[in-house]
């Protein structure tokens, strides 16, 4: 799957997790269930950190791997969860969601508002927010699109009037799997022209783009969480022993402290 072949219409998730916020796959095995789906572009969008996106990227280029990756991050904002795309450096967490947006494009990214209009103020941005954010008179704080679907069953009554919602606003409407495991990935998915990184960025930034997916099961949730749970017991155990547990970046990337150990993935490293 050396080769990449233009096809009509590219496929992009563009919300995944990994070991190092509270996703329970290896960027490896993320990598591999991608190209397994025939994804053309993939965004691991960690809480609060980008070394796993750096390592992905890098172990796709190295590996000659179809799948583009884009380096992404989901900012917990004072406001809301916002998925920022196409950034080369972490944007600081529990600021506004205003003022994230405007960090992101200050580095060429692109701002997308996750998950939202559920009443968790936490983690999802209200309505009310978004409009103000798109009547700001300065364009630099307005939200490049909406994750129009989003495949968690939690939330589900107020998700389902999302899709209208970004119809009305007139932004960029996106899928995503926001997965945390890797059998998830392509659960669902943002279409758009091309199959390459740039034509993503292209069809966002022109607001041509569509969406597909269905839901996920709450057994299938369930059984998400409780592997998720399973991390996080057995991470303070080799915390506190000491060990470093590698799963294909060459680093710790999902345990506690791994944000102190700085990242040691090479090219070489992640080719192998």
């Amino acid at each position: 799957m050396n080769d990449r072949q233009q096809s009509a219409t590219g496929r992009a998730d563009l919300h995944i997790h990994t070991l190092a916020s509270d996703g329970v796959s290896s960027v490896t095995e993320i990598l591999e269930r991608a190209e397994a789906m025939g994804l053309d572009v993939i965004a691991i969008t960690d809480h609060e950190r980008i070394d796993a996106a750096q390592a992905a990227r890098a172990m796709a280029e190295a590996r000659g791997m179809r799948v583009q990756v884009v380096i992404g991050e989901e900012i917990s904002t004072r406001n809301g969860h916002l998925l920022a795309l196409f950034i080369e450096k972490r944007i600081q967490p529990w600021i506004s969601i205003r003022s994230a947006i405007a960090r992101v494009h200050e580095q060429g990214g692109l701002a997308i508002v996750a998950h939202p209009l559920v009443p968790y103020p936490l983690t999802c941005t209200s309505g009310r927010t978004i409009r103000r954010l798109l009547d700001d008179a300065d364009p630099a704080v307005h939200p490049d699109g909406i994750e129009a679907f989003n495949p968690t069953t939690a939330g589900t009554r107020w998700g389902a009037r999302v899709p209208q919602f970004v119809a009305d606003i007139g932004v960029a409407a996106l899928g995503s799997s926001d997965s945390h495991r890797a059998e998830d990935v392509g659960q669902a998915f943002t279409t758009f022209e091309g199959s390459t990184a740039d034509d993503l960025r292209r069809a966002i930034e022109t607001r041509q783009t569509g969406w597909e997916g269905a839901k996920y099961t709450w057994p299938g949730q369930l059984g998400t969480f409780r592997r998720q749970l399973g991390k996080y017991a057995s991470g303070i155990r080799d915390n506190v022993g000491g060990k470093v547990r590698r799963d294909g970046t060459g680093r710790d990337l999902g345990y506690p402290g791994g944000r102190q150990r700085p990242p040691r993935l090479s090219v070489d490293e992640a080719s192998r």
